[in-house]
């Protein structure tokens, strides 16, 4: 949990809804760990130890929520380890922790390339 997610609820979002932007560098062992955690049979990995986890459930990704136009486009930057496990086994519903965002904040991520995620 970041300091901007502190206190937020989290929500459900289809995982096919969050657009990642920046292609992740991966370790496939703490993946493997993730799965194994999600199918209810806890594994520690490198950066998790076995008595931080909980059966069945990872910690919710912080993601970015613009509204343009009536309609609102979901970022994730962080989290790439639990996408990739999620996708991995299936899970088409992924805890998040929702930050609302501007076009202009984005463009700090994403520079130019902003405008190609909303159609234009």
């Amino acid at each position: 949990m970041s300091m901007q997610t502190t206190g937020r609820k989290i929500e459900l979002l289809p995982i096919d809804q969050i657009m990642r932007p920046i292609p992740p560098v991966l370790d496939y062992c703490k993946i493997d760990a993730m799965v194994s955690t999600l199918e209810g049979v806890p594994k520690a990995s490198a950066t998790c130890k076995l008595e931080d986890i909980t059966a069945g459930e990872l910690p919710p990704v912080d993601v970015l929520c613009v509204s343009d136009k009536g309609k609102k486009y979901y970022f994730a930057f962080g989290g790439c380890h639990r996408f990739q496990a999620y996708e991995r086994n299936g899970t088409q519903q992924v805890r998040c922790r929702i930050v609302p965002c501007t076009r202009s904040m984005l463009r700090i991520y994403l520079g130019a390339s902003v405008d190609n995620f909303f159609g234009e």
